[in-house]
């Protein structure tokens, strides 16, 4: 190379620093974030994604874009961000079943729930509840252990899935009770109530925002709660604990992740962006009214409770020998 083609290289590279320093020294965020939803368009974790990016989106000042990736029972959408780079524009609104469950459960998961994450916070969370169609004979929960254990591998329970949060649950519950009971997997819960109400599948562990208008119309009857304490909508239902299992307790929850790495300034700031957002009282009554508990959990706290979490159902996938067939 010439000494003119070098002295003219170095002149460009020199013209051209500042701006690159302060492209990458520019505060975050400098340009639209993702919140990616690891399940199809409609479903809670969608809605709640969709209300947390508008309040997001006015803090930030920057567009906070939400991305259905479906598939996999949440594990592609959060397979996708673990490997997305760690810059704070790519988001997971990850859940109990992505982001503990699968890490047991799937034998090949490609990621991991406690080490490919960054956990920013934990924002929701809402127990089960224990419903019986209505023409099952049990009136209550020890009626309905009774039934099972009269009838091993008769009584039936729906879920909106595989390695959903409702699964495990009545896995634990079954191992709890030391009952037998039959799983009965659908693709989401739509058709898992339809069957439920019609006698198809005679119970289920059901998430509170799916069968609490059920109950209310009488279509189905609760049994118990999975809480320690009865939940404010359901206050005439005892939780499990009451009913006689001490100590039970299982809830699905759902929380917002970055991959592994996020620096620290961006998870403080973004942080402190989603507790503000959840503290908002339309955020607080609008998930409230169906059944959520807020909150917005520290980053060092979430980090923790999801390694808990994760540890929890993987003995309880162990014990019971869950398997995804």
């Amino acid at each position: 190379m010439s000494f003119t083609r070098r002295a003219l290289g170095a002149g460009i590279a020199a013209l051209a620093a500042p701006f690159v320093a302060h492209a990458q020294s520019q505060p975050w965020p400098a340009r639209p974030l993702r919140i990616v939803v690891p399940f199809s368009p409609g479903g809670s974790t969608d809605v709640l994604a969709r209300r947390l990016s508008e309040r997001l989106a006015t803090a930030l000042g920057q567009t906070v874009l939400v991305e259905n990736r479906p598939g996999a029972g949440g594990t592609t959408g959060a397979d996708y961000v673990a490997k997305s780079p760690a810059d704070g524009y790519t988001l997971l609104m990850g859940v109990t079943g992505s982001n503990a469950i699968a890490q047991s459960l799937y034998p090949n998961l490609p990621y991991d729930t406690v080490r490919s994450f960054s956990p920013v916070s934990r924002v929701v969370s809402a127990p089960l509840v224990l419903v019986a169609n209505n023409a099952m004979p049990a009136q209550d929960m020890a009626g309905y252990i009774a039934a099972a254990k009269a009838a091993p591998n008769t009584v039936t329970h729906a879920t909106p899935g595989n390695g959903t949060s409702m699964h495990l649950t009545g896995e634990l519950f079954a191992q709890k009770a030391e009952v037998r009971l039959v799983h009965v997997p659908y693709r989401g819960s739509a058709q898992a109530m339809t069957d439920l109400i019609a006698g198809q599948v005679v119970s289920a562990f059901a998430d509170i925002l799916v069968i609490l208008p059920q109950i209310r119309a009488g279509a189905v009857r609760p049994l118990a709660v999975s809480s320690l304490t009865r939940h404010p909508l359901l206050p005439g239902v005892p939780t499990m604990a009451e009913s006689g299992l001490p100590g039970f307790e299982a809830f699905s929850w759902q929380g917002l992740f970055a991959p592994a790495g996020l620096p620290a300034p961006v998870m403080d700031k973004l942080y402190a962006e989603v507790a503000r957002a959840m503290q908002a009282p339309e955020i607080q009554e609008s998930f409230a009214a169906q059944g959520f508990i807020v909150e917005a959990t520290p980053p060092a706290d979430f980090a923790a409770f999801v390694a808990s979490e994760t540890a929890r159902w993987g003995a309880v996938v162990r014990a019971g020998n869950v398997t995804l067939g």
